[in-house]
């Protein structure tokens, strides 16, 4: 079982990054995806969710309008389209499938 993350790191304020997560060895299309991230020295916190079928998703509210989720049964892929970084959005972000399978975590780091 795997859910590989690739995507990330260093961005200038107001930039954009993509994050992705490619699922193995388990039925991605029964599982709700969510991102989650953690700064440095802060709890993880959740992100954005998405569910099974794609046709619902959720965001935090800081992210709202900013960051985009979105998947692909068919490629057992999910991304997180993030537009207009601030600062604030410096973490380590994780992808999980259900409330199972994590991804490995990449870095994004906004900085001038």
């Amino acid at each position: 079982v795997q859910f590989v993350q690739s995507g990330g790191g260093l961005v200038q304020p107001g930039g954009s990054l993509r994050l992705s997560c490619a699922a193995a060895g388990f039925t991605f299309s029964n599982y709700h995806v969510s991102w989650h991230r953690q700064a440095p020295g802060k709890e993880r916190e959740w992100v954005a969710s998405i569910s099974s079928k794609g046709d619902a998703s959720n965001y935090l509210s800081s992210v709202k309008g900013r960051f985009t989720i979105s998947r692909d049964n068919d490629k057992n892929t999910t991304w997180l389209q993030m537009n207009s970084l601030k600062p604030e959005d410096t973490a380590v972000y994780y992808c999980l499938a259900g409330s199972i399978y994590w991804g490995q975590g990449t870095q994004v780091t906004v900085s001038s």
